[in-house]
């Protein structure tokens, strides 16, 4: 049975849940582009692709990618290179439409035992048995029988590659040269100098055997100049690459796609190189760039030792121990993030913002909210990012603009303009416990594909609900969760040069997408050629902002959340795992019906939750409240009590406690949206832990006193009283003089201003009048509020930031794993 055929039945095996974890790493559907996929057989036509095999390559340790080199390397042993002239080395930018000739996987097996042989008995070989456990369910290691490990094409076909090989001779020289070079490398090699071979293909032969009989070539090396075994000992470990002056174009200086080389005239002047090119050891891949030889290679390495790939990463040294209480840090971070999250989103409702023409929030509006909020203004972009991301916040379009009469034909109609709004899940969220609100926000901030606080380019102001764009930022989130995970006990990683270093290095082993970062100068310390380091800090931040990460070391809530991306939770990305349940919820209850087919996740999810609700204490109901009119809630204050207390008062300061400052202003304020005398005091009462200070009592009673003597009454904007020297007072007020107020009864003044500008003006002049409506009843001033449909979609729902699918795409990996299922396996 061909490769193909036994993968399409080991996948008619699997149940629906370990078919749709299969598709969610292969990114399917969305990685199959137009193409549909009906059937198990052209599932796993698509699965042995080098593209999806790439994909689950990435998605594995480097470890995993290890591993399968080794095994990749000793198929190559036993079975040579894969597909006669296939392009079985690196490919090289100018190479990349070279077609590689099919491999057949089942011809090329090897030996479950000889691979476990490399492995100490104990906890090594049960760690290498469980990573190729874990390879099979993942389809890096094809369908077999039992004892033999078979690969994916891709695997073989790039074999001498990943161990550092280069490619065949043969290959090599029909790419490099024309027949006098050819046969001038032949002579050489036959030690004859009138020519060896009088064709071509015999001279190239001559070569390829000679090169091919290891023995012949450690003889050649053994009398070989010192410069030229120097060369080698680096060469042949791998990569084979080269740079040297040894050859040029045909075409001289000029750089010709396809075009062969010839020897330079008078050599390169290093005798190494030029020895070796003389004899096929170093051919030409590119101008100054020689490849050594898989036989050559392969003839000089020590192949008596076994291979020892490395499954575990390497531990951190650069390592301190953490302090007393650091755990109690993470956990008033994270108390701190959702109380910030809370009051942003909560001066969001109180007043939406426009979203730009050309997208994001402008700078003003932002610096608003952060000033309403009490927030750092680059922490109030964070918090509105991560609340559309989680379905918090959402855009709504106002009624589009009336169309000009004279608009160009096929012109695009004007975007209507748009404002950010609370969604409409933000109430059940507002009222939910700190742990409630903080878990759909960390869940988007995992999934997120941006580093929200890090602005790379440094002469742009930076703005609030941009798209992301950073195709790393969830490897880089992932490793780091992952690496940190690592650390021994008790330990946290140093914020120094090294610490950062081996955070990179541990990083990219567990994402090896990271792997092209890993430049480091000449003390060792990471270069940074492309500043990555200031996106790790960036993420490190936000990890600590968010209570993941404490002194350098992973909280319960950091392991928590690491857990989920280990899930796959960022696969679903603009959906985000846990953001759709129900806040107030705790345990297993309120996941969600699309969690409800995705047991792994949901676990994930039901984790974190508890993670939180451990870390974070119940919300505190109750206030002290002081004869200096302060009020203070040790923790986090519950959403009745904030709401109560944000009435009042205001917010003085934040910390482990939440101080409000009671003013006649603000009791005023609170009035003015429509509380009583009597109701503030008998809450207020109610809250406090003592009784109310006498101080507290009179201020609210005073300013009860004086509210609404001032009526403006709406119909023709009158102002009204019972006391007719208020309103003298009123009329000759200096402040009030853009009102044109005229007196036309004692106790009654018309204004010029509509109702609203002329309560506002009285209200800055120090009054505290309250709107009447035309009946005589009190109108309260209470905005309606207004809420936006929340635009997240489900892990089932298409993904509207790729765009819809097209007809008969399945839109998720288990629909599609559903309907595979479906049509009789």
């Amino acid at each position: 049975m061909n490769a193909r055929d036994a993968l399409a039945q080991w996948l008619g095996s699997l149940d629906t849940e370990r078919l749709t974890a299969l598709l969610e790493e292969r990114g399917l559907p969305l990685a199959a582009g137009f193409r549909r996929i009906t059937t198990l057989a052209e599932l796993a036509g698509h699965l042995l692709g080098d593209e999806s095999v790439g994909w689950g390559l990435m998605a594995g340790t480097a470890g995993e990618l290890g591993l399968l080199a080794a095994v990749a390397a000793l198929a190559l042993e036993r079975h040579g290179p894969a597909g006669g002239d296939a392009e079985d080395g690196p490919r090289y930018p100018w190479q990349q439409s070279v077609p590689v000739v099919p491999v057949d996987p089942a011809r090329r097996w090897v030996a479950e035992e000889d691979v476990l042989s490399w492995f100490e008995p104990g906890p090594e070989r049960l760690r290498a048995e469980r990573t190729l456990a874990r390879l099979r369910e993942r389809a890096l290691l094809l369908p077999a029988p039992k004892g033999r490990l078979v690969l994916p094409p891709l695997l073989h076909v790039r074999a001498a590659g990943f161990d550092g090989y280069g490619r065949t001779a043969a290959r090599l020289l029909t790419t490099a040269y024309n027949a006098p070079e050819v046969k001038r490398i032949a002579a050489v090699l036959a030690g004859d100098g009138q020519g060896a071979a009088r064709t071509r293909d015999t001279a190239q032969e001559l070569i390829a055997t000679v090169l091919a009989d290891p023995a012949r070539v450690r003889d050649l090396v053994a009398t070989a100049p010192a410069r030229a075994r120097e060369l080698l000992d680096h060469l042949v470990p791998g990569p084979p690459l080269l740079r040297t002056h040894c050859f040029v174009s045909r075409y001289g200086e000029h750089d010709v796609p396809g075009a062969k080389f010839v020897f330079r005239q008078g050599g390169s002047g290093d005798e190494g190189t030029d020895w070796l090119a003389a004899r096929g050891m170093l051919v030409p891949v590119g101008v100054d760039l020689v490849e050594l030889p898989y036989e050559v290679a392969r003839a000089l390495r020590d192949e008596q030792a076994p291979p020892s790939p490395c499954l575990e990463a390497d531990p951190f040294t650069a390592t301190a121990p953490l302090p007393p209480g650091w755990a109690d840090e993470g956990t008033a971070a994270a108390a701190a993030a959702a109380w910030r999250a809370e009051q942003v989103l909560r001066a969001l409702a109180a007043q939406p913002v426009t979203i730009r023409k050309t997208g994001g929030i402008a700078v003003r509006d932002t610096r608003r909210l952060a000033k309403t909020a009490g927030a750092d203004e680059a922490d109030t972009r964070l918090w509105l990012d991560l609340a559309v991301t989680a379905g918090l916040a959402a855009r709504r379009d106002e009624e589009p603009p009336p169309a000009a009469p004279a608009r160009r034909r096929n012109a695009a109609p004007p975007r209507p303009p748009a404002r950010l709004l609370p969604s409409d899940r933000y109430d059940a969220w507002a009222a939910a416990p700190a742990a409630g609100k903080l878990l759909p926000l960390l869940a988007a901030w995992a999934v997120l594909p941006g580093i929200l606080s890090h602005w790379p380019d440094p002469g742009e102001v930076p703005v609030a609900l941009v798209s992301p764009q950073d195709q790393e930022a969830v490897d880089l989130r992932t490793g780091v969760l992952r690496a940190l995970a690592t650390l021994p006990a008790g330990h946290g990683l140093r914020g120094d040069a090294l610490g950062y270093a081996e955070l990179l290095d541990r990083a990219a082993w567990f994402r090896p997408m990271l792997r092209a970062h890993l430049a480091v100068d000449d003390s060792g310390a990471p270069a940074d050629l492309d500043g990555f380091l200031d996106r790790m800090e960036a993420t490190l931040k936000e990890a600590a902002l968010l209570g993941v990460v404490a002194h350098g070391a992973l909280t319960p809530v950091g392991r928590a959340l690491c857990r989920l991306l280990e899930a796959g939770g960022a696969h679903h990305y603009p959906a985000v795992p846990g953001a759709g349940a129900d806040p107030s919820a705790t345990g297993t209850d309120g996941l969600g019906q699309d969690l409800s087919t995705r047991p792994a996740l949901a676990a994930a999810v039901t984790a974190l939750r508890e993670a939180l609700h451990s870390a974070l204490p119940a919300p505190s109901t109750t206030a002290r409240f002081q004869s200096d009119l302060t009020a203070t809630v040790t923790g986090a204050p519950a959403p009745a009590l904030a709401e109560l207390l944000s009435a009042v008062g205001d917010i003085e300061s934040e910390g482990h406690a939440v101080v409000w400052r009671i003013t006649a202003a603000s009791v005023r304020r609170a009035l003015d949206a429509g509380w009583s005398a009597d109701d503030l005091l008998d809450l207020l009462t109610a809250a406090s832990e003592t009784p109310l200070p006498q101080v507290l009592t009179y201020t609210v009673k005073d300013a009860a006193r004086t509210h609404g003597r001032l009526k403006v009454v709406r119909s023709a904007c009158c102002i009204r009283s019972d006391d007719p020297g208020l309103i003298a007072e009123v009329a000759q007020a200096r402040g009030l003089a853009r009102l044109r107020l005229r007196r036309i009864a004692p106790t009654v003044l018309i204004s010029t201003a509509p109702p609203e500008e002329t309560l506002a003006a009285l209200r800055t002049a120090g009054y505290a009048p309250t709107q009447e409506a035309e009946t005589g009843t009190t109108v309260l001033d209470r905005a309606p509020a207004e809420r936006a449909p929340s635009t997240l979609p489900t892990l089932d729902d298409p993904h509207p930031a790729y765009g819809h699918p097209t007809d008969g795409i399945p839109a998720s990996a288990r629909t599609l794993a559903a309907a595979l299922m479906g049509q009789g396996r």
